[in-house]
This record gives structure tokens, sequence and C-alpha cells, in this order.
């Protein structure tokens, strides 16, 4: 599948906010953060006065570039939050967020999201014993996910559970230190991602013209 293979810098710039595309703890990312408050380009000009449309586009792609989705996945998560129960916009984050390369970044064994869907593609995790290698597949309440036992002892992933545990764990995911797993207790609700500043209703009107 394709991916966006430039420079972090550039959509940070573009989307006025983070992406979470760096580690937090890393050089890059407090570049970026110095400078998400100069518009893209090489002059940082301004942009002029966005339409409506406009304004919904750029939450659609700030939420796509967040989770590291394509258009077409993307357009599939939306049709399928509009067919349950809910407040749209808050299903589709969910949904976003029972991702298995997602659940393996809020689990802590990745800095960020791509680097989870790494190892998911990889396939250095199991759910539920078996291993899993589609970073869309979709973690269910009560699934156990874990590294394979090669990854256990990976130096990359120890500093990243230590560097994640000074920040703390997500209360609906639990962590077993012992085996390096953690069990999916529950979908989080959309006050509970403080972290996803984006405006989910604006891209369910935005699918809805």
């Amino acid at each position: 599948m394709a991916r966006y293979r430039g420079p972090a810098l550039r959509l940070y710039r573009r989307e006025g906010r983070n992406l979470f595309l760096k580690s937090e703890r890393s050089a890059a990312h407090r570049r970026v953060q110095d400078r998400l408050g100069t518009p893209p380009g090489q002059h940082g000009r301004p942009p002029a006065k966005m339409s409506t449309y406009g304004v919904q586009l750029r939450e659609k792609q700030a939420t796509k570039r967040i989770y590291g989705i394509l258009e077409r996945q993307f357009r599939r998560y939306v049709e399928r939050a509009e067919r349950y129960r809910g407040v749209t916009g808050h299903v589709l984050i969910q949904l976003l967020e029972r991702r298995l390369d997602n659940v393996v970044y809020r689990a802590g064994f990745a800095l960020t999201r791509q680097q989870a869907r790494q190892l998911v593609g990889h396939n250095h995790i199991l759910v539920n014993g078996s291993r899993v290698n589609i970073p869309s597949y979709e973690v269910r309440v009560g699934d156990v996910i874990q590294l394979t036992e090669k990854m256990r002892a990976n130096k990359g992933i120890l500093e990243a559970l230590e560097y994640n545990r000074t920040r703390g764990l997500k209360s609906w995911i639990e962590l077993d230190e012992e085996t390096k797993s953690v069990r999916f207790l529950r979908i989080p609700e959309r006050d509970e991602l403080d972290d996803i500043t984006v405006r989910e209703q604006l891209i369910i009107e935005l699918y809805s013209k």
C-alpha cells in the first residue's frame, strides 16, 4: 500500500497540529513543535481564509495522517460508522482506535503508530496466541495482544515501554509486564482520547454531501 515518504514537518505545518508521526522524545519532534504555528511554504505565508469545505477537508486529512490511512480505507471506516448507533463521529474515532497497529502503539510497544505498523507487518505481534500481520485488524474487547518471544527482549521495545510507563497507560488497556502482553479491556469513550484533536463531526458532514 502506498505511504507518504516525505518529511513529517511538511504535514505538521500543513495541518497545524501534532500528528504523532515522530516520537515525542526525538529531536525531530521538538523541531516540529517549534514550527507548528508556521504555515507551509518557504516563507510561511499565511493562507487565505478557508471555506467550510476547506475546514472539513483539513479535519479529514489530519485524521487520516494521524492513523496512517489512505482515502479508500478511510471512507470505508466512515461508512461503517454511519451504520452504528451513537454519534457517528465518535464511532468513527473508536473504530480507528481498535485497529491493531493503534492498539500496539497505545500499549507502549512502539513510540509511533508507524513503528507499531512495522511490528505488526513483520509478524512480531500475537493476538490471542496467533500471529496477526494485518495492521487494520480490528481488536475486540477481551483480546490479548502480545509480542513474540523474540521481540520481548528487543532493546527498542524495552525503551519504548519504559518511556511510555512514565506517561501512564490508557485505562482501557491492561499491561502484563512479565509476559509483555496487554488486554484490550473496553472501547474508549471519545472524551478519553484528548490527544486526538480533530473535529470528527466535520468529517461526517464532508462525506454526507
